[in-house]
């Protein structure tokens, strides 16, 4: 992924830092789109498909930058600026999931460092996205038997155990367990146990007495 696959929002109702932003974007590579009013970035944010990051000024005259945060909830990352903080505000931006929150006049070195890592941040979470849509294409080839199988075996019970929580016999649970690893590819039960704890299986059976 290039920079120009990059889109970077700017929300400012400063006609001038608007263009001075845009300008300093540009010329890092970036795309941009600029808008005066929280509204008007809505209207388009809601269309948007690419990756994207937004740099967000704290008055606005419709919504107030925080406000907007709210409606976005973690929607894409958040660049604040301003030319009115306090501290209350940035450890509410911040808690609230910004990814800084920067003074005006902006220097050009601290927001293009921010915008690298929000973009680090949207590789970040796209990667475990794809590894957990990746995981459930494959629990959804198991069996709902072979379900039962290895929420039990993530438990750490041995195959003896397993047999008898089921109600069938050890050799049974073997022949399972091994289409079970095969079908989540996956070598050994370590790997095993950390697959079922990335899809929310890790706790999804608790030991019992055996039958």
């Amino acid at each position: 992924m290039t920079y120009s696959d990059l889109l970077v929002f700017v929300v400012d109702d400063d006609d001038s830092v608007r263009r001075a932003l845009a300008r300093l974007l540009q010329s890092a590579g970036y795309r941009v789109e600029t808008f005066g009013s929280a509204h008007a970035f809505l209207d388009r944010m809601r269309a948007n498909t690419c990756p994207a990051c937004l740099v967000l000024d704290i008055q606005l005259p419709d919504l107030s930058g925080l406000e907007l945060q709210r409606e976005l909830n973690a929607a894409l990352p958040i660049i604040f600026i301003t030319g009115y903080g306090d501290i209350p505000t940035t450890v509410g931006a911040i808690k609230a999931g910004a990814i800084d929150f920067l003074p005006k006049p902006v220097r050009d070195t601290d927001l293009l460092r921010a915008i690298g890592q929000a973009f680090e941040l949207l590789a970040q979470t796209h990667a475990v996205h794809r590894e957990l849509d990746a995981i459930r294409v494959r629990l959804g080839r198991l069996t709902p038997r072979e379900r039962e199988v290895m929420a039990l075996v993530v438990t750490g019970r041995m195959n003896k155990q397993v047999a008898g929580e089921l109600g069938t016999v050890e050799k049974t649970i073997k022949a399972h367990r091994a289409r079970v690893m095969a079908k989540m590819e996956v070598t050994s039960l370590a790997e095993l146990v950390r697959v079922a704890d990335k899809a929310g299986m890790g706790g999804a059976a608790e030991p019992h007495a055996s039958h």
